[in-house]
């Protein structure tokens, strides 16, 4: 099954050109990797694929609905996403406990606006349990530690079982230790069978987990090159992503990055 595609993709904000003649494709459970220097276009393209950005020319299919044919309310119920950009949504809104945040993504809003029964709010609960954080219910969303945050959050985008998970730089932030919990919780979700295709965004390699199968590089609005990750997650490829001259060392099918020392 195809779970995103986009076809000569560009988009442009007043005469600012953002993003040039994209070519993509995802599969289902082609997990993917989007990395590229801050300003390359990482952000404006997850704001494409999920309907906040009308692209300027081309065609965007997400889940096999196009774009312009179909109800992208609707289908952002089928796309869970995480990111600090959202965060910052939930903090102004002082009355919203940790819960409260996570029902709120059955049904892709900001804050609840019915009457929610006890099958959603057990099915919330849940998840956060399954992801260690049951203990963070009843506390106010705006008193939670980034860790905490990204916990939630993620709990969140999984209440509506999505098809499609966009992970946008979630380990921004997060010391160490709460990195690589973090990153275990999101090899779990990959390695479900069933569960949604993962597209995380970073530009720390070393974030890039076994379960990831695919890569995508950006460079000024550009797709440098995109395929399997092995492939495009090589030291000229990088170097030219970076714009300078790295070396990456596989260990345990998790690239680190090293700069090359100048002659």
């Amino acid at each position: 099954m195809e779970v995103v595609r986009l076809e000569g993709v560009t988009f442009k904000r007043g005469e600012q050109q953002i993003l040039s003649a994209i070519d993509w494709q995802v599969e289902r459970q082609q997990h993917s990797v989007i990395m590229g220097l801050n300003g390359s276009g990482k952000t404006t393209l997850l704001k494409l694929i999920t309907g906040y950005e009308w692209a300027t020319s081309g065609t965007i299919k997400v889940l096999g609905h196009r774009f312009g044919q179909t109800n992208i309310h609707d289908l952002r119920k089928r796309i869970g996403w995480v990111s600090s950009s959202l965060d910052e949504r939930f903090v102004t809104r002082y009355q919203d406990d940790a819960l409260d945040v996570v029902i709120s993504g059955a049904h892709a809003t900001i804050g609840l606006y019915e009457t929610i029964g006890a099958e959603k709010r057990n099915k919330a609960y849940h998840l956060l349990n399954k992801l260690g954080a049951e203990q963070l219910s009843t506390v106010p969303f705006r008193y939670l530690s980034q860790g905490e945050k990204r916990r939630v959050m993620i709990a969140r985008a999984l209440m509506s079982e999505p098809c499609l998970l966009i992970l946008d730089e979630p380990c921004n932030g997060l010391d160490v230790y709460i990195r690589e919990e973090l990153l275990n919780t999101v090899a779990a979700i990959m390695a479900l069978e069933g569960g949604p295709t993962v597209l995380y965004v970073t530009h720390h390699i070393e974030e890039v987990l076994p379960e990831i199968s695919h890569a995508l590089l950006m460079k000024d609005g550009h797709v440098i090159v995109h395929g399997e990750k092995r492939n495009v997650l090589s030291d000229e490829t990088l170097s030219e992503c970076f714009r300078l001259p790295v070396h990456i060392d596989w260990r345990k099918e998790r690239p680190w990055l090293q700069i090359k020392e100048s002659k």
